[in-house]
């Protein structure tokens, strides 16, 4: 059979030759020459030496797999229901026998490249897997099973890996399409029970993308609405502007027909075509000769528009499609590559350098530790945030003072800093305690210690907690820099997080310690050579006089029992009831020690605060400028962690995947570019050609 084909479109290269000449003088299907060229030509496209190098174009990209890299290509998708005629229609263009039987007969993706070439001995080949085979009319059907089966299996479910079918034959259009698995509902032994869904996913997947034009093979006997083809291309192109229907067997249903196509209830923007199958032992000649007499005869089939009907018409239509489909395309596709290898070049060029020497792995590590150091200075000592414009949280200097601020606040507002609570009880207790054989108009020092020591004790938890919440803030900050620049080199970014961890709990151990030797510092002995505290104490002591008047006045006038308040200077009102029971001298030793106590504490807590704030900036200060390189130093060169020096030069898989990918892509988008530059500029060349 595949002999006699040959034959017949060797006879028929005249007619092929006049197609050509006539399209130079501006051929449509729906001219005047249309039925005689349906009639005597081959299947050959009058648009095939021009828009040859657009689809060569468009195969290449394809074959280059540019498609994985979101870059969507011109195609014409083969849709239909299971038994719907896909197969005869595809065989009748390639003029070749495809698989065919009970169930789904595709099952993957076949990418069909129909090119016409002079020679009269066909060219056939099968590309999937990576590998090539060569084959002939006769093994085709046998070659296309064996090669589904080895790409989605023996049973009978599918795959979206595609396989690639080039046919090279005279008298063939100049087309590219894929063929998709017939959507069938009701799944057969050997196919998994969501076939429907596979194969429905199957067919979005590749009618979605706006660059696709749909060939909807429809059966003439078939309410075209309810068709699950046409449901599924009406889900992605709602006005059919993409869409052509092929209406097959049309032999079986004739009547009603020209009505159905015209009325076009199902809106297929691209129009349709009527078509006859071939059937049992027929050529393709004999099939094209019974389609035409069938045509033209009969009663209702004859009616149709001329323009509508025969496999030379579908082939023009489509030829015709997809030059024009792939001339709107191809200014997008070169836009779209040029952005997307402009991406991937920024992103490799911005990976790091692989290392290839233990100095080159060092001076990475310098470079690391610097930028850290400089990023750390803005952010923890010098309050700039130009890094971090919209993260509060690494506004440093800003968020330290908040902190500072709020260890102040719950300094003044605690218990022992309130000089009302139980106003003289507590210093009269101590005094009766630390009382001797003096004179009695002194206030005893060891009396005042106790009282500030109790104090101090009292709030000795505020400035550790404070110590503690501030290096828990400075490590997070620190860490978040560190593995913000090591993350490129995992080796160095485990041993930077120990050593940040580590140096951060041995400055946080050191600030407690220092803070606690402060506190007993202050509970040891009271000294300030600050003015403030002797004209603090001698204002306050200026009320010692009248305060005793009264309480001891309101005792006579008001009993033991009555409740008073007296408002005190620089104290504020306070209840001294319970004073009127002891006696002058030692209400006046009382007093004296709590102005005293309310004076001296006034200097304790902003000495605290002094201390703790210019001991943070002393520590952040070293911390940035010596301790956190010395300590990333000492943890790359421990020889229990590895060697983090020598193991930069072992890429991580990650690291070493993603660049590879990248090489990939690249290098698979400039050989994209290269293929539509040039049919750019030949197009560009050829314009009148493509208007």
């Amino acid at each position: 059979m595949g002999g006699k084909r040959t034959q017949t479109d060797s006879g028929s290269r005249s007619s092929s030759s006049s197609i050509l000449q006539d399209d130079q003088e501006g051929f449509s299907p729906t001219s005047s020459n249309a039925l005689v060229l349906v009639q005597n030509a081959p299947i050959v496209s009058s648009y095939n030496e021009r828009i040859r190098p657009m689809l060569d174009a468009i195969d290449k990209l394809r074959n280059l797999m540019v498609m994985e890299e979101g870059i969507q290509l011109p195609t014409i998708v083969v849709v239909g229901d299971q038994s719907s005629g896909k197969s005869s229609v595809l065989e009748s263009l390639a003029g070749i026998n495809l698989p065919r039987g009970w169930g789904i007969c595709t099952r993957v993706p076949l990418i069909m490249r129909l090119q016409h070439h002079s020679d009269p001995e066909p060219e056939l080949s099968l590309e999937y897997n990576g590998r090539v085979e060569h084959t002939d009319e006769d093994n085709i059907s046998d070659d296309i099973v064996n090669a589904t089966n080895l790409i989605a299996g023996d049973s009978k479910g599918i795959s979206d890996t595609p396989l690639t079918l080039l046919v090279k034959k005279n008298g063939v259009p100049d087309l590219t399409m894929v063929d998709l698995p017939g959507i069938t509902r009701v799944p057969v032994r050997g196919q998994p029970e969501n076939i429907y869904d596979q194969i429905k996913d199957m067919i979005r997947k590749y009618i979605k993308p706006e660059e696709s034009i749909i060939l909807n093979v429809l059966s003439a006997s078939a309410d075209f609405s309810t068709c699950e083809s046409i449901s599924l291309s009406r889900s992605v192109d709602k006005i059919g502007e993409r869409t052509l229907a092929v209406v097959t067997k049309v032999d079986m249903a004739p009547e009603g027909l020209l009505e159905k196509v015209t009325a076009d209830d199902v809106h297929i923007g691209l129009g349709y075509v009527c078509l006859r199958n071939r059937i049992r032992d027929e050529t393709y000649e004999e099939a094209r000769t019974i389609a035409d007499r069938l045509f033209e005869t009969d009663p209702f089939l004859s009616k149709i528009d001329k323009s509508m009907v025969g496999i030379q018409v579908l082939a023009d239509k489509l030829v015709q499609i997809q030059a024009a489909s792939i001339a709107r395309n191809l200014p997008d596709i070169v836009k779209k590559i040029n952005v997307k290898l402009n991406s991937y070049l920024s992103e490799l060029n911005k990976m790091p350098k692989k290392l290839s020497s233990v100095a080159e792995a060092m001076t990475a590590v310098m470079q690391i530790i610097g930028t850290s150091k400089e990023s750390l200075k803005k952010i923890l000592v010098r309050g700039e945030f130009d890094e971090f414009p919209d993260d509060k949280h690494m506004h440093c200097t800003a968020r330290l003072v908040e902190m500072l601020n709020k260890c102040s606040d719950q300094l003044h507002e605690c218990n022992e800093s309130d000089p009302k609570s139980n106003f003289l009880k507590e210093e009269i207790a101590i005094l009766e305690e630390a009382k001797g054989i003096t004179l009695p108009n002194f206030v005893p020092r060891n009396a005042f210690l106790l009282v500030l020591q109790g104090k101090v004790k009292g709030i000795s938890s505020i400035p550790i907690g404070f110590v503690e919440k501030v290096w828990s803030y400075i490590e997070d900050v620190v860490l978040s820099v560190l593995m913000r620049n090591t993350e490129n080199y995992y080796h160095v970014q485990l041993c930077a997080r120990r050593a940040g961890h580590n140096l951060i709990e041995k400055k946080k151990e050191r600030s407690i310690n220092w803070m606690m030797e402060i506190v007993e510092m202050e509970k040891l002995t009271d000294y300030t050579c600050n003015p403030e505290y002797i004209s603090e104490w001698h204002r306050l002591m200026t009320e010692q006089e009248t305060f005793i008047k009264k309480v001891l006045q309101d005792y006579q006038i008001l009993g033991r029992d009555a409740k008073i308040n007296i408002n005190v200077e620089g104290i504020g009102m306070v209840e001294v009831g319970g004073l009127r029971k002891y006696p002058q001298v030692l209400l006046s030793q009382a007093f004296d020690l709590k102005m005293r106590m309310t004076a001296y504490w006034n200097v304790v807590l902003k000495r605290l605060i002094d201390i703790m704030a210019l001991h943070l900036q002393l520590s952040v200060s070293n911390l940035v400028n010596k301790d956190m390189e010395i300590e990333i130093m000492n943890e790359l060169l421990e020889p229990n962690h590895g060697g983090g020096i020598e193991r930069m030069l072992e890429e991580p898989p990650s690291i070493a995947v993603k660049r590879q990918k990248l090489i990939k892509s690249i290098k698979k988008l400039k050989e994209s570019k290269e293929v539509v530059c040039k049919i750019m500029d030949d197009r560009f060349t050829h314009a009148d050609y493509l208007v």
